[in-house]
């Protein structure tokens, strides 16, 4: 299976369990790692820029990557699911949980 059809898999029992477990539009709390890179970080932050978001970093014990995690009120599971897209399209190296 390839990589596009397994992320297109996932993404839609993504929605089916976003659209089952909240009531829309809600908060929710997206969390991405990164190389401790500022200009990766400031990546992630621009994206969310204008949407109200709280966002929170915390660097890994040695240093060598930064967690950043967005608090963001979203519309819906569609909505969700483009964010994490586009944030894995225009930041090299990003790892989505």
């Amino acid at each position: 299976m390839d990589k596009n059809k397994k992320s297109e898999e996932f993404y839609k029992k993504l929605r089916s369990q976003l659209q089952d477990t909240a009531l829309w539009p809600t908060e929710y709390l997206y969390k991405f790692i990164v190389d401790s890179d500022p200009s990766k970080i400031e990546q992630i932050k621009s994206l969310f820029n204008h949407l109200g978001a709280v966002i929170n970093t915390r660097p890994s014990k040695n240093g060598k990557y930064t967690s950043v995690s967005v608090n963001v009120r979203m519309k819906n599971p569609d909505e969700v699911i483009a964010k994490y897209k586009e944030v894995g399209e225009k930041v090299e190296g990003v790892i989505s949980l």
